[in-house]
């Protein structure tokens, strides 16, 4: 049982303001928000990371917590095995943890030998199988799916519709969401409360879609009512008598009173348009990969595979975890050279890539000092710009540091557009993005000219880019583009 009351909490702006809902036993709930909107610190607050500065927070049992990625655990630091890590009480077979490490797509993992030296996705999916195994009262979970294929995915799904206890997950995965939650409890920054709401995510949505065209209907017709009244004010500024001035004054406040009680439209309905600047043009083909091979420690990743990236053409690399998609990208991009087969690059070409590193930042520089230095454009058209990304507000006086991995990947790929590139490489650039900020994305997506290569698991994204082929690995195949052939990476 969690009990929320009454809790206020600020950090830099109004976190939360006198916020309060109830999750019962055994009640699965699907946390929602826009990137930076308060769901990492509402789990801090549950997990008592962080405390209210204002009202309680409840919380009755066990309180397992596994955030979008591990980048250190000491637990597992203490661990001497994999095994030790996962099962320190030895209560689970080996048999039954070895099934759960192949769902999560972690069939490398060797029980009985050290996993210090994992990678931050290893790290992040062996702490979602030891929190399943511990089968806490209370599991939050940050996006789970991030570091998941298809058939990873699919085991997650039906592993937590039949969860027996409480959770309360994150994820931009709708299809997750809708077999694994019974109701929503959505953060909305503007006004920093929060909403209820019964049922799964789709159920959510025609709800919200619902309240929110009543909502634009009473702020219309609210609207034409203070125009109406404020020319009759016009009316009455001739009249100089004590009469009308008294009513000149009451209309007046009447007026005021109204537009300080008008709602804030819903976000959808005020989305600024954005314009993007035209890459160079290339006369001839952007890049060409002829016949290349590579291998890892003895192990063949891809061989005989060859590809033209034309002009203008988007291009999906799908395959399970593993197939060589980030090993292919490193070679188109030259920081990895291939055993043989070659490489052309336009000597024009300018490549914009993303990657979830976020390297390339200065977390102490603010969001308008970065797009002033990279787009050159005066003040007004910055913020404009900004607000486009759905950063509005104080945010853009914020540093970098400050923002959420959902905000900076909104951030990062903003960067990427204001740029003459003539082909983006873009490296699973939905991971930290909640709905409404990849409908941002794609859009942004959609008006680029130039040429984009593409890995994302979020398959209706993809569909959405509409994609012209698909390069299908680890098969090396290189194809007309068709929905169909995402069913076929759950499959390999």
């Amino acid at each position: 049982m969690i009990q929320v009351k009454n809790v206020s909490f600020n950090h830099l702006r109004p976190i939360f303001k006198e916020i309060n809902f109830t999750v019962g036993v055994g009640q699965k709930v699907g946390l929602a928000g826009p990137n930076g909107a308060g769901k990492s610190t509402l789990f801090n607050l549950l997990t008592r990371q962080e405390l209210p500065h204002e009202g309680n927070v409840e919380v009755e049992g066990s309180v397992v917590l596994v955030p979008q990625e591990v980048k250190r655990d000491p637990i597992l630091e203490k661990s001497q095995t994999a095994r030790e890590y996962l099962d320190e009480h030895y209560i689970h077979d080996d048999r039954d943890i070895l099934e759960m490490l192949r769902g999560l797509e972690l069939s490398e993992i060797e029980l009985y030998e050290s996993a210090h030296g994992l990678s931050g996705g290893q790290k992040t999916k062996l702490a979602i199988a030891r929190a399943l195994l511990h089968t806490p009262d209370i599991l939050l979970l940050d996006e789970p799916t991030n570091f998941l294929d298809t058939k990873g995915k699919l085991w997650v799904m039906n592993f937590l519709s039949t969860y027996p206890k409480t959770l309360i997950l994150v994820s931009h995965d709708l299809e997750l969401l809708d077999k694994s939650i019974d109701k929503v409890i959505v953060i909305n920054p503007e006004s920093s409360k929060i909403e209820e709401y019964k049922g799964n995510y789709s159920q959510y949505i025609k709800l919200k879609a619902q309240h929110d065209a009543l909502l634009i209907r009473q702020i219309t017709n609210e609207t034409k009512h203070v125009k109406r009244m404020e020319k009759s004010l016009v009316g009455l500024m001739g009249r100089k008598s004590e009469k009308g001035v008294r009513q000149r004054v009451q209309l007046q406040k009447r007026i005021e009173r109204i537009k300080e009680s008008l709602p804030p439209l819903p976000k959808e309905a005020k989305r600024i348009q954005i314009a993007l600047p035209t890459p160079q043009p290339l006369s001839d083909t952007p890049i060409k990969v002829l016949d290349i091979k590579k291998s890892f420690q003895g192990k063949l990743i891809f061989e005989h595979l060859s590809l033209v990236v034309n002009r203008g053409e988007r291009i999906a690399l799908i395959g399970p975890n593993g197939a060589g998609k980030s090993t292919l990208i490193k070679i188109i991009m030259g920081t990895l050279t291939p055993d043989s087969g070659d490489v052309v690059r336009n000597e024009k070409l300018k490549v914009g890539y993303y990657s979830q590193e976020f390297e390339t930042f200065d977390f102490n520089q603010t969001l308008i000092e970065l797009i002033a230095e990279r787009g050159a454009m005066a003040h007004e058209k910055i913020r404009a710009f900004l607000a486009a990304f759905l950063f509005n507000g104080t945010k853009p006086f914020q540093t970098i540091g400050s923002l959420s991995g959902g905000e900076k990947t909104r951030l990062s790929i903003a960067t990427l557009l204001l740029e003459n590139y003539n082909l983006l490489v873009l490296d699973e650039p939905t991971t930290y993005l909640d709905v409404m900020s990849q409908r941002i994305i794609l859009e942004a997506l959609k008006k680029y000219t130039g040429a984009i290569l593409i890995v994302s698991h979020t398959e209706d994204f993809i569909k959405e880019l509409k994609p012209d082929r698909a390069i299908l690995l680890p098969e090396n195949k290189v194809l007309s583009w068709s929905d169909e052939l995402l069913d076929e990476v759950g499959k390999i």
